[in-house]
């Protein structure tokens, strides 16, 4: 699940999954990062899920996957869209 909030000339984009699916850990890789793991792992929320929140700048298109234990990569549904390797989303 991908929740967005505008500002001024950014959008803050929280990547979010239930806590329990896929086990283990999880992180959002994605050109915003340089691909690299472990740089922005999801953390558990009070509301059941876990997520994390990146600053990206507006009106871009930004690819990303997760990957999680087990070298386990793997798409989000509610992107905006899928380029064949990868999610993408619009900032």
């Amino acid at each position: 699940m991908l929740e967005r909030t505008r500002r001024k000339n950014a959008t803050e984009v929280t990547f979010a999954l239930p806590a329990d699916h896929p086990c283990g850990e999880v992180s959002v890789v994605g050109d915003f990062n340089d691909w690299e793991p472990g740089a922005h792992p999801l953390r558990a929320r009070k509301d059941g899920t876990r997520a994390t929140t990146v600053t990206l700048p507006a009106e871009q298109r930004v690819h990303f996957r997760y990957l999680a234990h087990g070298d386990y990569w793997f798409d989000d549904e509610s992107a905006d869209g899928h380029d064949g390797n990868n999610s993408y989303l619009h900032t």
